[in-house]
């Protein structure tokens, strides 16, 4: 039992006393209040109903009134202690006593997986949009309940800031680094993966050059515009603002299709026409919620979706007239009818008002249905890369047998079929199965069997009864795999492991039951999918070891099959100077770029890229000069 003094700061969970004339003292453990008298006498503030009277639904005499236990105390509801967003090891704000309200000077240390500035504020720590690491600048906190700091202005900016292209660029919640140069954005990217690799890189793993794009604009073929109400009564389209559902107005989206955006200013319109109302969440009124756009990279074919928030759509024929009038580059329409409260974009019925309801695209020489709900990669240009780089890295002779672990509707399947003797793919969504099993007819291939079932329980079958694989490629949702998965996966004992993630951290985790399970992380392969956002894709190969003859043994690369100018310096002995010199931070790619400048040769495992034409971020002059201060002084040039 703890004490609680009225008035006194306290954290959160804690319950505070309503008088201020008696001591109170609150038992956590059983949720009752005592009140002390003068003499010293104890006795309970309420008393609690008997069991039996409580499951009978009589309350006894003495009970007091019917009330919830922190109201006949005085105190507020308690509230369950939320994950902090950053992850393990952050505090929360409402953990700390609360920061006056004004104007802070802050500096930036780092980016969430969202793109926000981390500063910390008197040992607190926000998020703050705008700000890039090395930045110093000026924030506003504001708020009791749940703090907030907001980028009043920056101070001082990083070399790599631009202006942002996007006029709604802070509003809306989706390119969150815009104000980073693409080179800069890379880099960052490429920096971020290789600290949180940095384990396994040390051990041996090789880590390559982070694949970008020569055009990072317009690479999205999916994408959806909500509708709403402005203040003046008219309709408007656009993306949620962040951390809200409010609807920011967006004419153009620079990373979008731009037939999206012509399709969404004609439905705009269609709506005035036709007397049709957008959605309102709040008092539940209005019948069209969003609009979903999906189009054919390779194809050229474009598919709306109208969802709806009633089955009941007035004027629909009409309305798929003029929309079809207006573009006759439309393959297919589709309403889909969401009528739950929820964020979710989808709802589950659908009828197709014109067209045969997909599109099709094709994606590394194969041929592919794509439906309202089906999942399937949104930049096909760095798709292409990406599966083509975890083809390469799972080393298929056509003799191996392979397993495709959430292989949705069969994309690396159907790839891998054609260099694999036997392709099985696993997917516990019967939509995406169905799916599967249809591209593989539409490309004519017949080494690929496609399975509805949960992937943990079915290679834990194919472990007892001793059918092996050679290689398993998974590709798991951002929550990365569970533990029971990943056991089944080592017991299953695949030579290789190719392992995609759309979150490196989750795969972090993932990859340390896998070692600990019997496998090395032999490379790593970061790609840039999703540029002007802070979100990064990684290609992870793992080889079984042979534990009859494997002996652990450590070496360090950099003191092995050196040339005369490397054995002089390592790469970390030349950051160190550089940093402790210029203040500079520079990394391994900018070390090996200077290195080939004065004509010292890279071994393999340096940041090569492997296609010649992948995007490379250029080492920034002051940095250049920086590093050939060092080389200088380490005698390599």
């Amino acid at each position: 039992m703890k004490k609680l003094d009225f008035g006194s700061k306290r954290r959160a969970g804690e319950q505070k006393a309503f008088s201020k004339t008696a001591p109170l003292w609150y038992n956590s453990s059983n949720k009752r209040l005592h009140a002390t008298k003068t003499g010293g006498e104890r006795k309970v503030a309420k008393k609690k109903p008997l069991k039996k009277d409580r499951k009978a639904g009589n309350r006894p005499a003495n009970a007091g009134p019917k009330k919830p236990f922190y109201q006949e105390i005085g105190a507020k509801r308690p509230q369950k202690k939320k994950p902090h967003p950053f992850g393990k090891g952050w505090e929360l704000a409402e953990d700390f006593d609360r920061l006056e309200e004004g104007e802070y000077a802050v500096r930036c240390t780092a980016l969430d997986e969202d793109g926000n500035g981390i500063v910390q504020i008197e040992g607190v720590s926000f998020a703050v949009g705008g700000l890039l690491p090395g930045e110093e600048g000026t924030v506003a906190v504001s708020g009791r309940n749940k703090q907030r700091a907001q980028l009043v202005r920056v101070d001082k900016a990083v070399p790599e800031r631009v202006k942002p292209r996007c006029p709604v660029f802070g509003r809306c919640g989706g390119c969150r680094l815009q104000h980073l140069s693409y080179d800069g954005q890379l880099e960052l990217k490429q920096r971020t993966v290789e600290q949180l690799m940095q384990e396994y890189i040390v051990q041996g793993a090789k880590f390559y050059q982070i694949l970008g794009m020569n055009e990072p604009w317009r690479y999205r073929n999916k994408a959806h515009a909500t509708f709403s109400l402005d203040g003046r009564g008219q309709i408007v389209s656009g993306i949620y603002e962040e951390s809200s559902h409010r609807v920011v107005p967006v004419e153009r989206c620079l990373i979008q299709d731009e037939r999206a955006e012509q399709i969404a200013a004609s439905v705009r319109q269609i709506m005035r026409e036709c007397r049709i109302q957008p959605y309102d969440e709040d008092r539940g009124t209005g019948l069209l919620r969003h609009i979903l756009v999906r189009t054919g990279f390779a194809s050229g074919q474009v598919m709306v979706v109208l969802v709806t928030a009633s089955p009941i759509f007035p004027a629909r024929s009409r309305f798929v007239s003029l929309l079809r009038e207006k573009h006759p580059e439309i393959t297919t329409i589709v309403m889909n009818c969401n009528p739950k409260q929820t964020s979710m974009v989808l709802g589950t019925q659908e009828r197709v008002l014109y067209g045969k309801g997909f599109i099709k695209d094709s994606l590394c020489g194969l041929r592919f249905a794509i439906s309202p709900r089906s999942f399937y990669q949104v930049n096909p240009v760095q798709t292409e890369a990406l599966y083509q780089r975890a083809i390469q890295m799972a080393q298929l002779t056509g003799r191996e047998r392979v397993l495709d672990a959430y292989c949705g509707i069969g994309t690396i399947s159907l790839i891998a079929a054609g260099q694999a003797k036997e392709v099985i793919g696993v997917e516990l969504n019967r939509d995406a199965v169905q799916d599967a099993i249809a591209n593989a007819k539409r490309n004519g291939v017949r080494n690929a069997t496609f399975v509805c079932e949960d992937a943990g329980r079915f290679m834990t079958r194919m472990a007892q009864e001793r059918e092996g694989v050679d290689v398993v490629f998974l590709d798991p949702p951002r929550s990365g795999s569970d533990e029971a998965f990943l056991r089944s996966l080592c017991a299953l004992g695949p030579k290789r492991v190719v392992y995609i993630s759309c979150n490196p951290q989750t795969q972090k985790r993932d990859l340390a039951v896998l070692a600990a399970g019997g496998y090395r992380v032999e490379a790593i392969q970061p790609v840039d999918m999703f540029p002007q956002t802070g979100h990064v894709e990684t290609v992870v190969l793992l080889s079984k070891l042979n534990t009859k003859q494997h002996i652990e043994v450590e070496l360090n690369l950099d003191e092995l099959d050196l040339t005369s100018a490397e054995s002089k310096a390592t790469y970390e002995e030349i950051k160190a100077y550089v940093l402790e010199h210029t203040g500079l931070k520079v990394s391994h790619l900018y070390i090996a770029q200077v290195k080939q400048k004065y004509g010292i040769i890279e071994r393999e495992n340096y940041n090569k890229p492997k296609s010649e034409n992948a995007k490379q971020p250029k080492c920034p002059p002051e940095k250049e000069a920086a590093i050939t201060e060092a080389l200088k002084f380490f005698g390599m040039i």
